[in-house]
């Protein structure tokens, strides 16, 4: 007998979820929204052509020389897109790869007024206005608006560290002496930090500037901050 109880509370229970949950099934089977629920539905679209990209706050004020002795600002950068970097010229190790990255960028959008390259050196005792002219050739950089900046090294160092937190510093142990971030941070026409966020709808803050997928990621993001 009690068994009996057990299985009629039981279909009763089912009964009732049938017949509020069936419809919206139905409906969703209808719509074609059978994925949908709550977690999902609140999930922000990463998609770059339906989302603005995230403004993360003003870039850090900077001023130092070029690879022609020429003072650089990042008012110099206002009305441009850029990408900024931190790097060596006589980096062993991930610079070159940053080097080439940054080239691909350049070729993709060469000859537009309104884009540019910064790529700050964290070693400017030995990287000159005349050491980065030497590299500039060395590259077969062609851009006139591609700046390898030279400066104080406290300067840089607190314009890298605190400014961009993209870190650098000097380290004896490690191959070329130096250390640093391999990331790019790109920067909007009034002077802002932007990015893309990630799959779960985070800011990504830099760019990966070793990956192919990190400098494919930059270059579609230029051309949404070029269209601004």
């Amino acid at each position: 007998m009690f068994k009996n109880k057990s299985y009629i509370g039981i279909s009763f229970i089912i009964l009732v979820f049938g017949i509020y949950a069936l419809p919206k099934i139905i409906s969703r089977i209808q719509n074609n929204e059978v994925v949908k629920g709550d977690r999902l539905d609140n999930v922000v679209n990463t998609n770059i052509g339906d989302d603005k990209l995230t403004k993360i706050g003003p870039a850090p004020k900077f001023e130092l020389v070029n690879q022609d002795n020429l003072k650089i600002t990042n008012e110099t950068y206002i009305g441009k897109v850029y990408v900024l970097e931190f790097f060596f010229t006589t980096c062993p190790s991930i610079c070159p790869k940053m080097n080439q990255s940054m080239l691909l960028i350049e070729k993709k959008f060469f000859g537009n007024p309104n884009f540019g390259i910064v790529s700050i050196t964290i070693d400017p005792k030995h990287d000159t206005s005349k050491v980065l002219k030497e590299h500039v050739e060395f590259l077969g950089v062609r851009s006139s608006n591609w700046n390898f900046l030279t400066g104080d090294r406290d300067y840089i160092y607190e314009l890298a560290n605190k400014g961009f937190n993209l870190y650098a510093g000097e380290n004896s142990k490690v191959n070329g002496g130096f250390e640093h971030s391999g990331l790019f941070a790109l920067i909007d026409k009034k002077g802002n930090i932007r990015c893309r966020k990630d799959d779960f709808g985070n800011p990504i803050l830099y760019y990966d500037g070793l990956d192919k997928k990190g400098v494919r990621d930059i270059q579609q993001d230029i051309n949404v901050l070029l269209e601004e």
